[in-house]
Protein backbone atom coordinates (compact mmCIF):
# COMPACT_ATOMS: atom_id res chain seq x y z
CA UNK A 1 0.00 0.00 0.00
CA UNK A 2 0.86 3.54 -0.64
CA UNK A 3 0.65 6.61 1.72
CA UNK A 4 -2.29 7.47 -0.94
CA UNK A 5 -3.92 4.56 -0.18
CA UNK A 6 -3.29 4.73 3.47
CA UNK A 7 -5.16 7.87 4.04
CA UNK A 8 -7.71 6.70 2.09
CA UNK A 9 -8.25 4.45 4.61
CA UNK A 10 -7.94 6.44 7.58
CA UNK A 11 -10.44 8.63 5.85
CA UNK A 12 -13.01 5.55 5.41
CA UNK A 13 -12.28 4.46 8.98
CA UNK A 14 -12.61 8.16 10.66
CA UNK A 15 -16.22 8.24 8.66
CA UNK A 16 -17.33 4.61 9.78
CA UNK A 17 -16.61 5.48 13.23
CA UNK A 18 -18.34 9.00 13.47
CA UNK A 19 -21.42 7.15 11.75
CA UNK A 20 -21.37 4.63 14.62
CA UNK A 21 -20.92 7.30 17.52
CA UNK A 22 -24.03 8.87 16.06
CA UNK A 23 -26.15 5.66 16.26
CA UNK A 24 -24.78 5.30 19.64
CA UNK A 25 -25.22 8.45 20.80
CA UNK A 26 -29.31 8.16 19.64
CA UNK A 27 -29.88 5.13 21.01
CA UNK A 28 -28.11 6.64 25.03
CA UNK A 29 -31.03 9.04 25.39
CA UNK A 30 -33.82 6.37 26.69
CA UNK A 31 -30.44 4.40 28.56
CA UNK A 32 -30.44 4.87 32.41
CA UNK A 33 -28.01 7.50 34.20
CA UNK A 34 -25.63 4.52 35.01
CA UNK A 35 -25.29 3.14 31.89
CA UNK A 36 -24.83 6.00 29.87
CA UNK A 37 -22.03 6.87 31.89
CA UNK A 38 -20.31 3.68 31.76
CA UNK A 39 -20.88 4.20 27.95
CA UNK A 40 -19.24 7.78 27.94
CA UNK A 41 -16.24 6.67 30.22
CA UNK A 42 -15.63 3.17 27.87
CA UNK A 43 -15.93 6.15 24.37
CA UNK A 44 -13.17 8.04 26.12
CA UNK A 45 -10.94 5.15 26.43
CA UNK A 46 -11.76 4.20 23.10
CA UNK A 47 -10.86 7.66 22.05
CA UNK A 48 -7.97 7.92 23.95
CA UNK A 49 -6.59 4.58 22.44
CA UNK A 50 -7.45 5.78 19.41
CA UNK A 51 -5.30 8.69 19.81
CA UNK A 52 -2.29 6.93 20.48
CA UNK A 53 0.29 7.47 17.26
CA UNK A 54 1.13 4.90 14.94
CA UNK A 55 3.84 4.13 13.01
CA UNK A 56 3.28 7.51 11.10
CA UNK A 57 4.64 6.39 7.46
CA UNK A 58 7.17 9.14 6.49
CA UNK A 59 6.05 11.40 3.09
CA UNK A 60 9.38 11.80 0.25
CA UNK A 61 9.06 13.01 -2.64
CA UNK A 62 9.31 9.79 -5.29
CA UNK A 63 12.02 10.01 -7.59
CA UNK A 64 10.83 11.63 -11.03
CA UNK A 65 11.84 12.32 -14.33
CA UNK A 66 11.92 15.75 -15.46
CA UNK A 67 12.06 16.82 -18.42
CA UNK A 68 13.48 19.93 -19.88
CA UNK A 69 13.00 20.59 -24.31
CA UNK A 70 15.40 17.70 -25.49
CA UNK A 71 17.16 16.49 -22.27
CA UNK A 72 15.88 14.85 -19.34
CA UNK A 73 16.93 14.63 -15.59
CA UNK A 74 16.47 12.37 -12.70
CA UNK A 75 15.05 14.81 -9.25
CA UNK A 76 15.31 12.62 -5.98
CA UNK A 77 13.44 15.35 -3.78
CA UNK A 78 14.44 15.50 -0.46
CA UNK A 79 18.32 13.84 -0.73
CA UNK A 80 16.84 9.90 -0.24
CA UNK A 81 20.02 8.56 -1.44
CA UNK A 82 22.43 9.49 0.97
CA UNK A 83 26.07 9.18 0.84
CA UNK A 84 26.33 5.45 0.51
CA UNK A 85 23.46 5.48 -2.38
CA UNK A 86 25.67 8.22 -4.19
CA UNK A 87 28.84 6.14 -4.00
CA UNK A 88 26.84 3.03 -5.92
CA UNK A 89 25.58 5.24 -8.30
CA UNK A 90 28.84 6.76 -9.19
CA UNK A 91 29.94 2.65 -9.25
CA UNK A 92 27.22 1.90 -11.20
CA UNK A 93 28.33 4.80 -13.83
CA UNK A 94 31.78 3.83 -13.58
CA UNK A 95 30.94 -0.04 -14.45
CA UNK A 96 28.64 1.00 -17.70
CA UNK A 97 31.68 3.89 -18.59
CA UNK A 98 34.12 0.72 -18.77
CA UNK A 99 31.55 -2.01 -20.32
CA UNK A 100 30.89 0.33 -23.22
CA UNK A 101 34.70 1.02 -23.80
CA UNK A 102 35.32 -2.65 -23.85
CA UNK A 103 32.66 -2.94 -26.47
CA UNK A 104 34.35 -0.28 -28.59
CA UNK A 105 37.99 -2.02 -28.31
CA UNK A 106 36.60 -5.43 -28.97
CA UNK A 107 34.62 -4.32 -31.71
CA UNK A 108 37.43 -2.18 -33.14
CA UNK A 109 39.85 -4.88 -32.92
CA UNK A 110 37.16 -7.42 -35.04
CA UNK A 111 37.26 -4.92 -37.69
CA UNK A 112 40.85 -4.70 -38.53
CA UNK A 113 40.90 -8.20 -38.15
CA UNK A 114 37.82 -8.41 -40.73
CA UNK A 115 40.12 -6.28 -43.01
CA UNK A 116 43.46 -7.72 -42.44
CA UNK A 117 41.71 -10.68 -43.47
CA UNK A 118 40.48 -9.52 -46.49
CA UNK A 119 43.66 -7.37 -47.77
CA UNK A 120 45.73 -11.11 -46.85
CA UNK A 121 43.29 -12.39 -49.44
CA UNK A 122 43.65 -9.85 -51.78
CA UNK A 123 47.41 -9.90 -51.93
CA UNK A 124 47.71 -13.47 -51.88
CA UNK A 125 45.24 -13.99 -54.60
CA UNK A 126 46.17 -14.94 -58.35
CA UNK A 127 44.39 -11.71 -59.69
CA UNK A 128 45.87 -8.23 -59.31
CA UNK A 129 43.60 -6.05 -57.05
CA UNK A 130 42.48 -3.44 -60.00
CA UNK A 131 40.73 -6.40 -60.97
CA UNK A 132 38.38 -6.24 -58.36
CA UNK A 133 37.22 -2.81 -59.27
CA UNK A 134 36.85 -3.50 -62.61
CA UNK A 135 32.55 -3.36 -63.28
CA UNK A 136 32.92 -6.29 -65.47
CA UNK A 137 34.48 -8.42 -63.28
CA UNK A 138 31.93 -8.43 -61.67
CA UNK A 139 29.63 -9.35 -64.57
CA UNK A 140 32.37 -11.74 -65.32
CA UNK A 141 31.45 -14.00 -61.56
CA UNK A 142 27.88 -13.77 -61.48
CA UNK A 143 28.08 -15.35 -64.59
CA UNK A 144 31.25 -18.28 -64.15
CA UNK A 145 28.60 -19.15 -60.78
CA UNK A 146 25.30 -19.46 -62.61
CA UNK A 147 27.08 -21.35 -65.36
CA UNK A 148 28.82 -23.56 -62.48
CA UNK A 149 25.36 -24.27 -60.70
CA UNK A 150 23.50 -26.56 -63.23
CA UNK A 151 26.69 -28.74 -64.24
CA UNK A 152 27.06 -28.85 -60.41
CA UNK A 153 23.41 -30.11 -59.79
CA UNK A 154 24.09 -32.47 -63.01
CA UNK A 155 26.70 -34.44 -61.05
Amino acid sequence: MNSRDLQQADILQNRYGLRVAARLSAGSEQLPHDISERLRATREQAVAKRKQPVAVARLRTAPAVNYNGNTATLGFGDDVLGLWGRLASAALVVAMVAGLITIDLVQEDDRATEVAEVDAALLTDDLPPAAYADPGFLQFLKTAATQRAPSSATQ
